[in-house]
Formats: structure tokens, sequence, C-alpha cells
């Protein structure tokens, strides 16, 4: 059954949000990140498999490669894997800056004594 309340012209009108500013949904950006890891990691795993098996075969600075690949891509997988959900909406600025004024009244002494072995 469709409605026909009309809007009448003397009341303020409503803010309407919009779908697309939205974020991504939890789910979808947690499948997103595991995808992204396990890719990275099926790569490392065809890197080692083929410095393991091309050792001796082909030019030692290729299986090299292969190898340092199969090292590093562990630590970007994993940096890559916890970059979850940025904020856009923030500038980054978490505290106002303050300027320290000068102080009021004469430097005082830390302890009982104005010595500095503590002697009196």
């Amino acid at each position: 059954m469709v409605s026909s309340i009309r809007r009448r012209p003397d009341l303020p009108s409503e803010e309407v949000h919009s779908i697309t500013n939205a974020p991504e949904p939890l789910a979808d950006d947690l499948a997103r990140r595991q995808k992204r890891y396990l890719v990275q990691m099926g790569i490392r795993i065809v890197c080692f498999a083929g410095a393991v098996l091309s050792w001796g075969r082909i030019p030692m600075w290729a299986s090299l490669v292969l190898l340092i690949a199969a090292v590093v891509l562990p630590y970007s997988a994993v940096l890559f894997a916890n970059a979850g959900r940025e904020r856009r909406d923030s500038d980054g600025t978490f505290m106002s800056a303050r300027e320290i004024g000068p102080g009021t009244g004469a430097p005082r002494s830390l302890g009982p004594s104005d010595s500095p072995d503590g002697r009196e």
C-alpha cells in the first residue's frame, strides 16, 4: 500500500544521511584482510619451494632472491593484515598544542638543602 501523506511546507526539513559515506562493514573488512594475508602466504610458500627446488640448478642469485622473498613476505603480510579500518574523518590531531608561559615567582630548590651533595 502506498502512503499518500504529503510533507507540509511549514515543517523543518530533516537531514538525509547518504549511504555512500557509511564505512565498509567490519565483516567485509576482515574478510578482505584475511584474503590478502592468505594470498601473500601462498606467494611465500611458492618462493620458498622455488628456492629449495632450484638450489644449484639456476643461478645462485635467483635462488637467493626467492629465499629473501620467502623471509620478508611474512613480515609485510602481517603488517598489511593488521592495517585495519582507517579513520577518514579525523585529521590526526589528538591534543591541541599549548604554549607554556613564563613561571611566576622566584625559582625554588628541589629539596631541603641548596647544596648539590645534600649537606647543609
